[in-house]
């Protein structure tokens, strides 16, 4: 499964993917073998609840009155299926009954090989807040290096938070999107400089999102971003044409592109993000290495945290107290 704070919505492919599923790693998941499966009505109240949940109306099948949901995402891809209940289990002895979530008969996109996605997001259907009222409302994870194998996995914990290691800064909420994790971006440093933009510039909408990939920037603040980056490495590195939204790429593998300035993104109340070569560039091609952050499109003026720049970091969500933490821990 994929791990997404910017949805809330959890759905895996079902059998018997009446329209599509896509190539998956374990095998599809089949409701009618399960005692404890039901599919939920158009009536009730989770299917009231799927508009806030997805920004999709729901939909209703006319013979069975069951209900559908559309889960869509800012990709393009998308899954519909019936609304679902079924018991969750986490480890053998930590188990939810009648947790609700989607079977998908249509799942169309850039999904990979995951059976579907864990929303992680703030609305009532998220998997978190349905196990709040057991653990908490609260969660942690750490993103482990694509490279890392199997030694350096990372993992996710659902509950309370040991405050210690971490440094905080406020979990904001965004009246356009008030189920996301929004926070305030205060500088941007290249290996120890600030970009040189006044404080306004930072006071854009900065969303963090485990199911982004590539860090984005308003414009003007990315630009100040790859002037700085680019003064540094081309004194070393050859440029090479832009890939895709990658537009400051460099000749040469990931590997062998090792003096890499730092950058380091800092939050209201002094935490950061502290980001190395593996956070910084992705091999966008043989040979071709460009930096993993891109500018935002057109005129929407909002940054977006990726999971490529939250590469372990331990980051907490505290929902109840409204604040998110990080802490350098390489998954431990």
């Amino acid at each position: 499964m994929i791990l997404d704070t910017g949805s809330s919505l959890s759905w895996l492919q079902c059998q018997p993917c009446i329209v599509y599923c896509h190539a998956q790693a374990d095998p599809l998941y089949d409701p009618s073998v399960s005692k404890t499966y039901k599919k939920l009505s158009c009536a009730s109240v989770e299917c009231s609840r799927l508009k806030a949940a997805t920004l999709n109306n729901p939909l209703c099948e006319k013979d069975s009155n069951a209900c559908l949901y559309t889960a869509s995402y800012g990709d393009t891809s998308f899954s519909i299926g019936y609304l679902s209940q079924d018991l969750l289990t986490l480890t053998s002895s930590q188990t939810l009954p009648q947790f609700t979530y989607g079977c998908g008969q249509d799942n169309q996109g850039l999904f990979g090989r995951a059976a579907g996605i864990i929303g992680l997001a703030r609305d009532k259907l998220s998997m978190l807040a349905q196990l709040s009222t057991k653990y908490g409302h609260s969660f942690s994870y750490c993103l482990p290096t694509a490279n890392s194998g199997s030694s350096g996995g990372g993992f996710l914990s659902i509950g309370s938070i040991s405050p210690t290691s971490y440094k905080f800064t406020p979990m904001l909420t965004d009246s356009k999107n008030p189920s996301l994790y929004f926070l305030r971006l205060t500088a941007i440093t290249v290996s120890g400089r600030p970009l040189g933009l006044a404080a306004a510039m930072y006071r854009v909408p900065t969303l963090i999102d485990s199911g982004t990939v590539i860090t984005r920037l308003p414009m003007s603040m990315y630009a100040a971003l790859r002037q700085a980056f680019v003064k540094i490495m081309s004194t070393k590195y050859a440029k090479a044409p832009a890939f895709s939204i990658l537009d400051t790429c460099f000749k040469g593998s990931l590997k062998s592109i090792s003096a890499v300035p730092e950058i380091k993104m800092i939050f209201q109340g002094g935490a950061d993000l502290t980001l190395r070569a593996p956070s910084i560039l992705i091999e966008a091609d043989k040979g071709i290495t460009c930096l993993a952050f891109a500018g935002s499109s057109g005129t929407n003026q909002m940054a977006i945290i990726g999971n490529r720049q939250q590469q372990t970091y331990n980051i907490a969500y505290d929902v109840s107290t409204s604040r998110i933490g990080f802490a350098p821990g390489s998954c431990h």
